[in-house]
């Protein structure tokens, strides 16, 4: 239509300007971009607040999901374009060349743009922990804490905003957002996290109930899918153009693909609920040694740890079904690792030195 071709046009001027007056800023804005990586959740802020305050950690982690499964359906109805190829195809600029783009190695996004899920990601989850530090310091009555907490409401909401506008500010100075696709996933990422402020149900939840919201958002995603592709609406669209005006092939990652994104979620919630549901979780998180600073601090390391040695775990690529079975098992172990596994072992290495010392 006329007003998104113009909504689209006045992006790329934005798009333009960013690139040509915050050249050195460069590297901050693409470390930003890392910021808001929904990933991030998974393996660096869900590890360090499930130990400190578990009822955040479960939280976070279906916040994450939840709100990843939104944004994907939300780009599947909305048909949002990206800058770095919507500007080589559109015929808004006739009679001139059309504007140049820079990329960079992680602007080859392969999913619909609008609403951005790293935006969308980056405000659910740090609105969860915003909101679980105030949760803290709102029980304070005397004067003098009262005023503290003003202080700390200002300080925490004010680092939160900075965080969205630069992960905002980064997602459009790569070329794989509009403004209007990072501003639309902030808010929506918020009104996800909000919802779960009011859904206590979710700390209780059994393995069986895990399993179910992980088939209905499944079958919910490929139905929804699949009826569309019987209409003859094809919901990968936006693949093709990535691969065609992606600057260098390598950029392009089938992990940036829809489906790689829903498996992997649904794989974290599945280990969430196989971790949480365990023996092993009741013996040492529920065990005497879980109100311990020692053993928090020593699951928190030690988790931190072990997630970073599955950065190096490559899933092999070359045949697509494979990678979603090995991508799902691989997003299942990192919770379940962090909840189960992890304090499991400092449990039991715990416990053995206790028995030493006696």
């Amino acid at each position: 239509s006329i007003k998104m071709d113009l909504l689209h046009s006045n992006g790329i001027l934005i798009i333009q300007h960013l690139q040509r007056d915050y050249r050195a800023y460069q590297d901050f804005l693409n470390f930003m971009s890392h910021v808001g990586d929904p990933r991030n959740i998974f393996s660096i802020y869900f590890p360090l607040w499930f130990q400190l305050n578990q009822v955040v950690g479960t939280k976070m982690i279906w916040v994450a999901v939840i709100g990843d499964w939104f944004n994907l359906i939300f780009k599947w109805i909305l048909f949002g374009h990206r800058p770095y190829w919507w500007v080589q195809e559109t015929m808004i600029y006739p009679n001139q060349s059309s504007p140049c783009l820079e990329q960079f190695p992680i602007t080859c996004e392969t999913g619909p743009g609008s609403p951005s899920g790293h935006a969308m990601g980056s405000s659910c989850v740090w609105y969860v922990m915003v909101t679980a530090a105030l949760s803290y310091t709102v029980r304070w009555k005397d004067k003098s804490a009262v005023t503290l907490h003003r202080l700390t409401w200002s300080f925490l909401w004010s680092i939160f905003w900075i965080i969205q506008i630069s992960v905002c500010i980064s997602r459009v100075f790569i070329a794989t957002h509009f403004p209007h696709q990072v501003i639309l996933g902030v808010f929506a990422g918020i009104l996800v996290a909000e919802a779960f402020e009011h859904t206590p149900a979710i700390q209780t939840a059994s393995l069986r109930m895990y399993i179910k919201t992980n088939l209905f958002l499944f079958v919910f995603a490929l139905g929804f899918y699949l009826v569309l592709k019987l209409l003859d609406i094809d919901l990968l669209w936006s693949v093709p153009k990535a691969k065609k005006w992606c600057a260098n092939p390598d950029w392009i990652n089938i992990d940036t693909t829809p489906f790689a994104g829903l498996v992997r979620n649904l794989g974290a919630l599945f280990g969430l609920g196989l971790g949480i549901n365990s023996e092993m979780f009741i013996m040492s998180c529920k065990g005497k040694n879980s109100c311990k600073k020692s053993f928090r601090v020593l699951c928190v390391a030690a988790s931190l740890a072990t997630l970073q040695l599955y950065n190096f775990i490559k899933i092999p690529t070359h045949t697509e079904y494979l990678f979603y079975i090995l991508s799902f098992c691989k997003s299942a172990a990192m919770p379940l690792t962090v909840v189960a596994l992890v304090p499991y072992c400092v449990h039991s290495l715990m416990r053995t030195t206790e028995k030493k010392l006696n």
